[in-house]
C-alpha cells in the first residue's frame, strides 16, 4: 500500500522544466487532429473540374474559328467588291470602243477611208 502513495504522489508531482521539453520533442504517438478525406466528393469535383475546363476551351476555339471566318468572308466580299468595280468599268470601256463615232475617225484618219457622198443601191427583178 505504500508503494502505491508513493507512485500516486509522484505521478501527481509536477513536471520539471527540462522533462516537459523532453517530453514535448518526442513525436506524438497519435496525430493531434484526424484528417477524414471524402474522396468521392473530390473525385466529383474534379471531374465538375475537367468538364467545365474542357467546355470552356471548346468555346474559345470555336469563337476563334467562327471569328477567322469572319474574316475570310470580309475579305472574299471584299474582293467581290473589288471585281464588280472592275466589270463595271470594262463595261464602260466597249462601249465607247463601239461607239460609231469612234469607228468612223478610225476609218478616215487611219485608213484613208471616206464617206460616201452618193449611195446607190440596185434592185433585181
Amino acid at each position: 500500500m505504500l508503494a502505491r502513495q508513493e507512485e500516486e504522489q509522484y505521478a501527481e508531482l509536477p513536471l520539471t522544466a527540462e522533462e516537459e521539453r523532453r517530453q514535448l520533442r518526442q513525436a506524438p504517438k497519435e496525430p493531434l487532429f484526424k484528417t477524414v478525406l471524402d474522396t468521392s466528393m473530390r473525385s466529383h469535383c474534379q471531374i465538375l473540374f475537367l468538364t467545365i475546363a474542357v467546355l470552356a476551351m471548346l468555346v474559345t476555339i470555336g469563337s476563334g474559328v467562327s471569328a477567322s471566318r469572319g474574316y475570310a468572308l470580309v475579305e472574299v466580299q471584299r474582293q467581290a467588291d473589288a471585281l464588280e468595280q472592275e466589270n463595271e468599268r470594262l463595261k464602260i470601256d466597249i462601249a465607247k470602243l463601239k461607239s460609231p463615232e469612234r469607228i468612223k475617225n478610225i476609218a478616215t484618219d487611219q485608213l484613208g477611208m471616206e464617206v460616201p457622198k452618193h449611195t446607190y443601191f440596185s434592185q433585181e427583178k
